[in-house]
């Protein structure tokens, strides 16, 4: 029996690869080789599956990098280093499944509620570290909007951009904006 989190792993995998509409009980149990019954033992159809696979998403993809961040130091600077690295590790996995999940948003108004307080709280944790960094309070919304939105416009490139070459996008714009 696959544990709760493979469930969801495979539902994000199917998501990404071929998107939302090809998510289904029965592609899911293909995909693991199991049983509907195995299914139901950890979720309440198709719509719990899919709220589960939001709070999952969160947890992973955005949880866990603010977690990580924290864990990385007093100093903001650690912290944004730390998240950098957390997010450039991942970076080229989670650009599809950003893409995937995103494209879901736009058909589905529990998931655009769900992007937009994601997308909220990433901004906002961003304007903290910026603010930890000495940044001045005017310039913090902005400053976070733009980090935001390096990676979001990263994640749409064709071809992909190498998590190198975004590395270096970021270390321009913090030596660009840099606290006064």
């Amino acid at each position: 029996m696959a544990s709760k989190g493979e469930w969801l792993e495979a539902g994000l995998a199917i998501a990404t690869r071929d998107g939302i509409r090809a998510l289904t009980i029965e592609r899911l149990c293909a995909d693991l080789g199991l049983t509907k019954g195995s299914f139901y033992h950890h979720f309440k159809g198709i719509r719990g599956y899919k709220s589960d696979l939001l709070t999952h998403i969160e947890a992973e993809h955005t949880g866990r990098f603010i977690a990580g961040a924290e864990a990385a130091g007093a100093s903001g600077h650690d912290k944004i280093q730390r998240l950098l690295d957390l997010v450039l590790e991942a970076h080229s996995d989670s650009r599809d499944q950003e893409t995937a999940v995103r494209a879901w948003a736009r058909q589905d108004s529990e998931v655009r509620a769900f992007q937009e307080r994601v997308d909220a709280m990433r901004v906002d944790y961003l304007r903290s570290l910026w603010l930890e960094l000495g940044g001045r309070p005017e310039e913090a919304d902005g400053m976070a909007t733009l980090l935001y939105l390096i990676l979001v416009g990263a994640q749409q490139v064709v071809p992909p951009l190498p998590a190198e070459d975004l590395r270096a996008v970021y270390a321009l714009a913090m030596r660009s904006a840099a606290p006064r």
